[in-house]
This record gives structure tokens, sequence and C-alpha cells, in this order.
């Protein structure tokens, strides 16, 4: 989703309503950024992002507090006259009465919250940052184990929602089944369930299932940073899988690269065990230790010494 309405911003970081314009609800945000128009209460207008949100903060405020009303009215004209998203005013300060009769004139929205305004501003552009980031779905299973975000994919039938299942039950968490909506996030991949199917997981002979009612709140997550991806994949007879693990395979989502492993499935594997182990094996790695380069050290130290 490149946009995010108006309603929905005011009810995710509820904010006060003080004047509703008639397309709030149709009304885009498209700019993860905002913009506090001091330069454009003192007369200045050259490069308006007007695309943003307007946030009125204390110094803004009082220097609009200090303006005769002529001027002030028409400095808030000036603002209104471009089609701004909305305005907001940040610590509960009181609204000007010239607000709310251009927010009529211009069917502008006016908002307000009392936060402060730097606290605001944080939560604002980390919010619009989330929803306005480039995403990607896919057909997977998401769980989080041992504190990492782990995606299981594979073609249907070979036992995602199986494995992630005995996870779950192994005191593991679930995010996403089926379906895993992939956002960008400052570099690093988040991913979620939709809304519609959240903490809902189905398997095959069972049925759907609500995971959070079936093993408590403690058994889900609404969101997780992906640092795994493991393929599950029938076993190929004819197929040489890798059994040393020197060699870093990586999948690219989103432009970013995740390491990838291919865990082959036949009858008797513990395919919820290995996971267990990749997701500590990944975690070992990424703090500097890995047992497949310290064992081939090994082995070149040892034949270096025979020779």
């Amino acid at each position: 989703m490149n946009y995010i309405t108006l309603d929905k911003l005011i009810k995710d970081l509820e904010l006060e309503t003080i004047y509703r314009a008639d397309n709030i609800e149709e009304e885009k945000i498209t700019a993860s950024e905002m913009n506090r128009p001091g330069l454009q209460l003192a007369g200045f207008f050259d490069k308006f992002a007007y695309e943003r949100l307007q946030v009125l903060g204390n110094v803004e405020w009082n220097y609009s507090n200090d303006l005769p009303r002529d001027i002030r009215y028409n400095r808030f004209e000036r603002i209104f006259e471009y089609p701004i998203p909305a305005m907001v005013i940040a610590r509960d300060l009181e609204v000007f009465p010239e607000l709310i009769e251009l927010g009529k004139k211009y069917n502008r929205s006016i908002l307000r919250t009392p936060c402060s305004t730097t606290k605001f501003i944080n939560t604002l552009i980390n919010y619009l940052d989330y929803q306005l980031a480039p995403s990607t779905t896919v057909h997977g299973v998401l769980v989080e184990v041992y504190g990492m975000g782990i995606l299981i994919m594979g073609k249907s039938g070979v036992g995602k929602s199986e494995t992630a299942l005995e996870l779950i039950k192994r005191g593991h968490r679930l995010v996403a089944d089926d379906v895993v909506e992939i956002k960008r996030v400052e570099n690093r991949l988040s991913g979620e369930a939709p809304d519609l199917i959240r903490h809902f997981m189905e398997v095959r002979g069972i049925g759907i299932l609500d995971i959070e009612r079936l093993y408590g709140v403690g058994a889900v997550k609404k969101s997780e940073f992906i640092d795994l991806i493991i393929e599950l994949e029938f076993w190929d007879e004819n197929k040489e899988y890798d059994r040393v693990g020197l060699d870093e395979e990586y999948m690219e989502l989103l432009n970013i690269q995740i390491p990838k492993l291919v865990i082959p499935v036949r009858p008797g594997r513990n395919l919820s065990m290995i996971v267990e182990v990749a997701a500590r094996n990944t975690r070992q790695k990424k703090l500097g230790y890995n047992a497949a380069i310290e064992l081939n050290n090994k082995i070149r130290t040892h034949m270096d010494e025979q020779a």
C-alpha cells in the first residue's frame, strides 16, 4: 500500500477531530514526512510541502497568537488554499477560531493531540514509515522461534502449518499462517498476518484453528522481523542437499537478501526440531560463530600438521 487514509490515521493515533472534512474517509496520505508551517506563517511559501500533514506545535502556535487577527487569518488562509491532508495541533493547544472557519471554507480537517510536538512527530513518522513501506505478500507461515522470525515456505501440502503447530506446542509463537504480508522497514523485512485471518491456522484433516484461544495470548504475535527463510520440499533422491553449510544461500524479497535453508521432507524427520536448531544456528552466526567454518579450519590445520 502506497497510501493511508486520513480516517484510519485518526483512529490508529487516537487524534481528536476538531473539524471533520467531508472527504476524510477518502483523503489519502502518501508522504511519510510531516511539515511544521513556521516559514509559511511568516509568509514564505516557496517549496511548501503541502502534500504532508501540517503539525502546529508550541512555537508555531505562540507565533500565530502574537500576530494581529487579520494577518493570522490571511497566513492560515494561504496554507489552507493548498490541498493539505489536515492540520494537527499538538499539546492540546487552543484552536484559533480562524482555523475552524477556514477548515469549513476549504473543507480541510483540523485535528488535535495531547502529545508534545516532538513525541507526536516521532510517533507519526514511525507510523507512516511502516504503513507506507514497500510491501509484498507471500504464501507461507511466519513463526517466532527463540526470538527470531522464521518464514517457512514450500509447496502446498508439504507440512508448513503442521510444522508451525508443533513449534507452537513447544512454546514458540505464531505470527501468520498461509498468507504473510511483508513490509520493508528500515532495511529489514517485517511480516504479519492480514487482519481477517490473524491468529487463525488451517490444518488439513482438522480444519480452522484459533491459535490464540487454543494456546493463549502467549502463543501468538502481531508482527515479527524475518531473520531466516526455511523452504520445505519433498525429498528428491536425485538431488544433492547441503550437508556442511559452508555455502550460504539467500532469497531476495523487496531488494533485501535473507538467509535461506532448504530442508528436505520425508517420514521420520522431526521438522520442528530442525527449525529450532536452524534458528539457534542462525543466531550463533549473527554473533560471529559459524560451526561449519570452525570445523573446516580445524580440518585444514590438522592436514597442515600432518603434511
